[in-house]
């Protein structure tokens, strides 16, 4: 809690103000998580502080919210690009990523609970900088960053806006973004090195290193192809359902059977429902249409 504290401090977050009569405060809470590694091994312990973006007013509040987000479709075809073109994909995650956007609305927020200013106990603080919660971080991050990578000379796509280029000399530099992830590579090494050397000169980065594990994909890059699994997103969502003790079996039901309403039985939770088929259908999400699959390999498009 208090290095997530000392990152508002260092990036210019917010300013402690005494409340103005009639002002909108927006509250405060923590969240608690634990980071695993692709093998569920906890790597990292989280403390965020966020705000209760809930309540924030549209047009008082925030204006335009909308940030591009990559698909799942786009990330799948950068496997098999890089692939193709002997490319090794490496991966970022910029630290406290939304502390980096900065707001365009007079915003304030409660003081962090625990953390209160006991000569100040009234005051509140004034944001700079978007606040994980705010409706309008994922933009002012996204936003931020565009225009950092677009100054350095990368090409935004036209289809794609998550996606940038850049050529140097003969070689092709790509970079992915997924919100503060990050997938980078290039045909040549010394690019990638440069181009995390200058990523950790703007901005304070948790972790760089070679694509393993994003968004519940299991990768390994070897030079027989790009394998990828879903191994421990099975088992977390088996676990998550209490599922994983259930024997497997490839057909869970007859496929002939009529079914028919039962008045009398236990009323269906939708919401678990629904939660079970969303999950259900990123399990999909590792073949890649198009594609041809050699040894659970990814190569070239037909």
């Amino acid at each position: 809690m208090h290095e997530e504290l000392n990152n508002f401090t260092r990036n210019e977050v917010w300013t402690l103000e005494a409340k103005p009569k009639g002002a909108r405060v927006i509250g405060t809470k923590w969240v608690y998580r634990n980071k695993q590694d692709d093998e569920g091994n906890i790597v990292r312990n989280k403390a965020r502080l966020v705000a209760k973006g809930y309540s924030q007013v549209e047009g008082i509040d925030f204006g335009e919210t909308f940030a591009p987000v990559a698909r799942l479709e786009a990330i799948r075809f950068l496997l098999a690009y890089a692939n193709h073109h002997d490319m090794k994909l490496y991966q970022m995650d910029v630290k406290s990523a939304f502390l980096n956007g900065y707001i365009n609305e007079l915003v304030y927020v409660e003081q962090p609970p625990g953390f209160e200013d006991p000569n100040k106990p009234n005051h509140v603080y004034r944001l700079s900088k978007a606040l994980y919660g705010l409706k309008q971080a994922p933009r002012a991050w996204y936003e931020r960053l565009r225009d950092f990578l677009i100054e350095k000379g990368f090409k935004i796509g036209r289809v794609d806006t998550t996606l940038f280029t850049k050529k140097m000399d003969d070689d092709l530099f790509v970079c992915q973004i997924y919100v503060d992830d990050i997938i980078f590579g290039s045909t040549n090494e010394d690019d990638c090195k440069e181009f995390g050397k200058m990523m950790a000169k703007e901005f304070e980065m948790s972790m760089i290193g070679e694509l393993t594990f994003f968004l519940g994909f299991q990768i390994k890059q070897l030079k027989e192809g790009t394998f990828i699994y879903q191994e421990k997103y099975t088992r977390d969502l088996l676990k998550r359902f209490k599922m994983d003790d259930c024997k497997p079996i490839e057909t869970p039901m007859a496929t002939n059977t009529k079914l028919d309403p039962d008045e009398s039985g236990i009323k269906v939770d939708q919401t678990l429902y629904r939660s079970m088929i969303g999950r259900i259908s990123c399990l999909v999400c590792a073949c890649v249409p198009g594609f041809k699959r050699i040894q659970g390999s990814l190569i070239s498009p037909r």
